[in-house]
């Protein structure tokens, strides 16, 4: 009797705990919204009043090449100066200020999400919003679509701030920012909710998907209200596609992933080229750039800056084949060096160009190939930027979602699916690595001090050949308390390694690393391959 009675008991104190905990999080849940909300309301705000300074300084810098015409002997050096003193203060402002706000700042936020960085949110609000604004305005071919979901997820750690959030609640608010920043530059919230769920954070929590649902929808609402309720591009509707002319749209996917793969590694090339010229402070870099982008200008202006009117153009089919291949190669090497320089500036803009440009060029040619099938040739533009963008970025829901959002092209449905499978699959196959990973990882590359651990970080190492411990056993290695190899994947084989496992080389270790363990951070790198993160 006594022991059915201390089993109900223990049965009623256990059902009351499930009970405590489902108000609980109930309780947080409605104190998060709210905070989401906000969130997405100063995201939507900033991402506008961003958007507008950006059209200020492409409208001044057309007006000022117009004006320099006027003088074509000495007018040519107007966009000349201004390129160099726009991108040489942007890059000098990243470089002095927040180093962090280089680039598109997405890796960035991948970062702090996986607790390997702090958010200094004060200083990447100033730099990447004034920083993007002289840098982009004065014609770099970047875009603001990266800058705004940093500011977004700066912003989300602002409110945290405020707020005096709990630590895990402040990195759901910046994820819900970060997802708020891309809704609002793209008037697309799916799209932002999914890169989310998706790229940033890449797990379905009811708190984090209730969070980023409630920022984007917000930050779409202010944004559409201040500027237009209309998709970013106007594309005439289109009948779907007959079946006989889904063999044209898996070419497309093809070529996409290639080209993806070339974009990815070039860019990554480009960056470690810059970073090896010591010999002059970072701010040269963007000055030469921007000159050398200005003097472009002079003769070509509708390629600087994040494209828009020259993706609307390609849309409406105003580009004859024969110059699609000059523009590509154009738009594909201004973009290389705006983003090397350092400036901050993101790629999302940059990559729809030439994800347009990729499939007009197969558009015009499906004709030929499939005649009778083809009428409406800015079809494959639509699905051309949904495939170079999960060929890059490695990320095809976001992509398809986004492209349908901004172009409002649901009958394309089945050539968007057939396309970016293509482009992954050849972007997996030769095994790239997606930028927004590759950029992450080659920032802790250089990683001099330990990591900003505020919480365990599961990492996965590769032994590199002559490594020092390469044929020691793992008690050798001399691994701090708080860093746990949790498997080894040998060949084909996953073991579960043990202190008297003998390491090789090209055993890949995923490790548990703790806060208190930092220091096994250096001593894992220097027998290691730069490790993969894993959320």
């Amino acid at each position: 009797m006594r022991q059915h009675h201390r089993n109900t008991t223990a049965r009623l104190q256990g059902l009351r705990a499930q009970v405590r905990d489902y108000f609980a999080i109930q309780g947080q849940r409605r104190k998060l919204f709210p905070r989401a909300l906000l969130v997405g309301l100063l995201a939507g705000g900033t991402a506008v009043a961003f958007r507008w300074a950006l059209e200020g300084g492409d409208l001044l810098r057309n007006r000022l090449i117009l004006w320099a015409y006027q003088a074509p002997t000495w007018g040519w050096l107007l966009p000349v100066l201004m390129g160099a003193l726009g991108a040489g203060l942007a890059v000098g402002l990243v470089h002095r200020v927040a180093p962090e706000a280089a680039g598109s700042g997405i890796p960035h936020v991948k970062a702090v999400l996986y607790w390997f960085r702090s958010m200094r949110w004060q200083a990447i609000l100033l730099v990447k919003f004034v920083g993007g604004v002289v840098g982009i305005g004065s014609g770099l071919a970047l875009g603001r679509e990266g800058p705004t979901v940093q500011l977004g997820s700066a912003l989300g750690a602002a409110v945290a701030h405020g707020l005096r959030v709990s630590p895990r609640e402040r990195q759901t608010l910046i994820a819900a920012g970060a997802g708020a920043g891309l809704a609002a530059a793209f008037n697309a919230p799916l799209a932002g909710l999914t890169f989310v769920l998706e790229e940033l954070q890449r797990h379905f929590a009811p708190a984090v998907f209730g969070a980023a649902f409630v920022a984007a929808v917000t930050a779409d609402v202010l944004t559409r209200s201040l500027t237009s309720q209309l998709p970013v591009f106007h594309v005439a509707s289109a009948p779907t596609p007959p079946l006989v002319a889904l063999p044209m749209f898996l070419v497309l996917g093809l070529l996409a992933g290639v080209l993806g793969v070339a974009f990815n590694r070039g860019l990554l090339k480009t960056l470690e080229l810059f970073s090896r010229v010591r010999r002059w402070p970072a701010s040269l870099n963007g000055v030469f750039v921007g000159a050398a982008v200005g003097l472009l200008g002079w003769f070509v202006p509708t390629a600087l800056g994040g494209g828009q009117p020259l993706v609307d153009a390609v849309l409406k089919g105003y580009m004859p084949l024969a110059h699609i291949p000059w523009w590509f190669l154009l738009r594909f090497g201004l973009t290389m060096v705006s983003y090397g320089c350092g400036a901050p500036g993101g790629i999302f803009a940059p990559l729809l160009v030439l994800g347009a440009l990729l499939g007009l060029a197969v558009g015009q040619l499906a004709p030929l190939v499939l005649p009778g099938t083809v009428v409406h040739p800015e079809t494959f533009v639509v699905v051309g930027m949904a495939a170079y963008f999960a060929a890059i970025v490695r990320a095809p829901l976001t992509g398809i979602v986004l492209i349908v959002e901004m172009t409002n092209s649901y009958a394309q449905m089945l050539p968007l699916l057939v396309a970016c499978f293509a482009a992954y699959a050849v972007a997996d196959f030769v095994m790239d690595r997606p930028i927004y990973e590759a950029l992450l990882e080659r920032d802790l590359a250089r990683e001099t001090g330990l990591p900003n651990l505020e919480a365990p970080v599961i990492l996965e190492f590769t032994v590199h050949k002559g490594a020092r411990f390469v044929g020691h056993m793992v008690h050798e290695i001399a691994l701090p308390d708080g860093c746990v190899l949790l498997t080894l994947h040998r060949g084909l084989s996953e073991l579960t390694p043990t202190a008297h496992t003998r390491l090789e080389a090209g055993d890949r270790l995923t490790v548990v690393i703790t806060p208190q363990a930092a220091e096994a951070w250096h001593v894992l790198r220097e027998g290691c391959d730069v490790p993969r993160i894993w959320t």
